[in-house]
């Protein structure tokens, strides 16, 4: 992927100097192991396969915590005395760089798409950070949860070690093709603040409250995420209209690769050696790549309903 000519968008918060150790703010603390509680390599593959909720990426973990006995932990509140300020803008470091590029180019190709259906658009923000950082509303961001977007404060949560998991743990990319692969994450979470402005996740959110099954609840949680693959693929369909270059020969290999080294069965037949379609969350490995291609193909919002 080519970005070097791409808007770099000053809608950052980067905390990556913060140690994580001042957790301010108040969140959730997760049973690390000990006392029938997750261990913290359980955490992680959770994380990792609740990644791109749109809906609060902690729901996964702490009902794992039910179903193995594990008791929970009521939410910690401190006082953080020890965190660095945030620096806001674009940072300067080449992985914080591409970051904001590619925000940047997220938020003109969406821009676009609003104006056109008469529609205004404000972007997401995005918080960079290490280990841990105060989540705001949706409490604490830990890396063990990958990358997530906050609806009630509109910003996209990222640790960048995320992507040196899915490299060289899951193996969803592999050399320059990776930061295409980034490109693509970050479109995704982008994607659910679409989803958000277009009122998609609140009806969403109430049609899960009213399922009569954890199945159901499940099922319309695999639409809201196979949805934001689908507009992840959208952006990459009118970034390339407007940058005919900026694509290289593998990225879109090394997105479809990555979409099915982090669909339900692929992880679940890895961390379980089965596969349960009900407790599906994200969709299969066939179904992330087949809406990314509809995205990308279509670049229309209208071939992206996955709820009809």
């Amino acid at each position: 992927m080519r970005y070097d000519d791409f808007r770099r968008s000053d809608n950052i918060d980067d905390r990556r100097d913060d140690d994580g150790g001042g957790m301010g703010g108040g969140g959730f603390g997760f049973p690390m192991g000990g006392g029938g509680g997750l261990g913290i390599g359980t955490v992680i593959i959770l994380g990792l396969i609740g990644w791109a909720v749109g809906i609060d990426p902690r729901i996964l973990i702490g009902g794992a915590e039910i179903l193995t006995g594990g008791g929970s932990q009521a939410p910690s509140y401190q006082t953080d005395r020890r965190s660095a300020p945030a620096k806001a803008g674009a940072p300067s470091d080449e992985m914080g760089s591409m970051i904001a590029g590619v925000l940047g180019e997220i938020d003109d190709r969406w821009k676009e798409i609003f104006q056109a259906s008469g529609r205004s658009y404000s972007g997401p923000r995005i918080v960079l950070f290490r280990n841990a950082t105060n989540g705001g509303r949706c409490g604490m961001a830990q890396a063990a949860m990958g990358p997530f977007y906050c609806p009630p404060d509109r910003q996209i949560f990222l640790d960048t070690g995320f992507f040196r998991e899915v490299e060289t743990r899951f193996h969803g990319c592999s050399g320059n093709a990776c930061k295409f692969t980034a490109a693509y994450i970050i479109a995704h979470e982008a994607g659910h603040h679409i989803q958000n402005l277009l009122g998609i996740l609140p009806k969403a959110t109430a049609m899960q409250q009213q399922a009569g099954s954890k199945a159901e609840a499940n099922a319309i949680q695999v639409k809201i995420e196979l949805q934001a693959d689908c507009f992840s693929g959208i952006w990459v369909n009118r970034e390339q209209a407007k940058r005919p270059g900026f694509l290289e020969s593998g990225d879109i290999d090394a997105a479809l690769q990555t979409a099915s080294a982090i669909g339900d069965d692929t992880l679940q037949r890895q961390t379980t050696g089965r596969v349960v379609p009900d407790s599906f969350t994200h969709g299969s490995a066939a179904q992330r790549k087949q809406w990314f291609m509809t995205g990308y193909q279509n670049g229309t919002v209208a071939a992206c309903n996955t709820f009809q």
